[in-house]
């Protein structure tokens, strides 16, 4: 087990900075422009494809790094260059995550690599899980999959919303219920793979931020995919099912489904995420603050403006800290305890909300204007307290923990 440590190491200091390059030469230059075209910014993809960020091998080292840090450190400084061009990037990443929390090793040596495809070739893959009538809410979720034992198929039915990349992915991963008497504790993951027969794409919806990053509905009708396409296979399903049925029939504990898996590994990366918009804006308002002159001397020399950018610093800098630590945590087997993983989300998604406001007031009119980068990073901020698991979805997850109580 790695020890907890602030200190990169040389190796991803290097790989800190080869992103940071990245994300200054090829992502910030195209960020205004494909905000405006609202659609997926292959060539900055295609790029990435290129130099090897948007690989399977690089998402696997940072995935698999001891120290914890290599997923939060990637997130946190391509989502400084730009969030929606950066969800594009590592959107595949949710779904990769999906496959790496609930498959088996066969399953994840044939379809993670076809999630990313190569540098001449590249493919996407989307995480299907809300639907219209269940986001929060995930025990209301309706999407069903049947198996069909003469033909060892499973027949998807339904309809997911809010899927990145959903409908233009390669593959698809789809969270279903099997057994609707068990709520949520009855859900499990399926690959869908290219070109499977009835799956289309419903709505693509245009956003608030983000706008970069392709986010539509899933339309699953009479979807049919091999037995083989279960994540962790029917069997373990069954074991499953069978004990969650057991704990129902005596009112014990709390199963954890396919899909909160997924989300319970990636919440500290969302935090991150967070925390490099929340830096960016922080870097443009310090930067504007000194150049900025009101009344013959810079707008920094006012303690209004210092103290809201030491305020802005110092909440940045303690939100990476939390990120950091439930990352360590994660990748080292240590118990959420205390739901370290959401604590980390809530405070760097409320956190860049924040900064990103007082950006835009320390930059006054300037800041509310498309030709600062701060109205847009103030826009994208506003996803990080709702996208897999509201920031009270995080409060009540917290509260639960703390006191277990079955809070509602």
């Amino acid at each position: 087990m790695a020890e907890f440590t602030m200190e990169l190491n040389d190796e991803q200091k290097e790989v800190r900075d080869w992103l940071h390059g990245f994300a200054a030469d090829v992502i910030r230059p195209a960020a205004a422009e494909w905000d405006e075209r609202e659609e997926t910014p292959w060539p900055v993809i295609q790029e990435a494809a290129k130099v090897g960020i948007y690989s399977l091998d690089f998402y696997a080292q940072q995935y698999f790094d001891q120290t914890g840090l290599g997923i939060p450190m990637t997130m946190e400084e391509l989502f400084w260059g730009d969030a929606g061009i950066a969800l594009s990037i590592v959107g595949t990443g949710l779904a990769a995550v999906g496959v790496l929390a609930n498959g088996t090793e066969e399953q994840i040596g044939t379809w993670v690599p076809q999630m990313y495809g190569d540098a001449n070739d590249v493919k996407l893959a989307a995480f299907c899980s809300s639907e219209p009538d269940a986001g929060s809410d995930v025990a209301s979720m309706r999407t069903r999959a049947v198996y069909d034992e003469a033909k060892d198929e499973w027949v998807i039915n339904g309809t997911k919303t809010w899927a990145t990349n959903g409908g233009i992915a390669n593959v698809h991963v789809v969270v279903a219920v099997v057994d609707p008497e068990l709520g949520s504790k009855g859900h499990a993951s399926f690959i869908v793979p290219p070109n499977t027969p009835g799956l289309s794409q419903g709505q693509k919806f245009k956003k608030h931020g983000i706008r970069a990053s392709h986010t539509a509905e899933v339309v699953l009708d009479d979807v049919r995919v091999p037995g083989s396409c279960l994540l962790g296979g029917k069997e373990k399903l069954d074991e499953r099912l069978a004990r969650a049925r057991e704990r129902a029939r005596k009112g014990g504990e709390r199963v954890k489904n396919a899909a909160m898996a997924t989300f319970e590994a990636s919440r500290p990366a969302v935090g991150a995420m967070a925390v490099g918009t929340a830096r960016a804006a922080y870097e443009v308002a310090l930067e504007y603050a000194t150049t900025r002159e009101q009344f013959g001397r810079p707008i920094i020399d006012n303690q209004g403006v210092a103290f809201q950018l030491a305020d802005m610093r110092t909440q940045v800098d303690a939100a990476r800290l939390l990120v950091w630590r439930a990352s360590w945590m994660a990748i080292n087997g240590k118990p959420f305890t205390a739901a370290e993983g959401s604590m980390s989300k809530l405070f760097a998604s409320e956190t860049a909300k924040k900064v990103t406001a007082q950006a835009i007031q320390i930059l006054g009119g300037n800041g509310y204007t498309r030709e600062y980068p701060v109205e847009r990073m103030h826009r994208d901020s506003a996803i990080y307290t709702i996208f897999e698991g509201t920031s009270e979805i995080q409060r009540l997850v917290i509260a639960r923990t703390l006191s277990g109580m079955s809070i509602r």
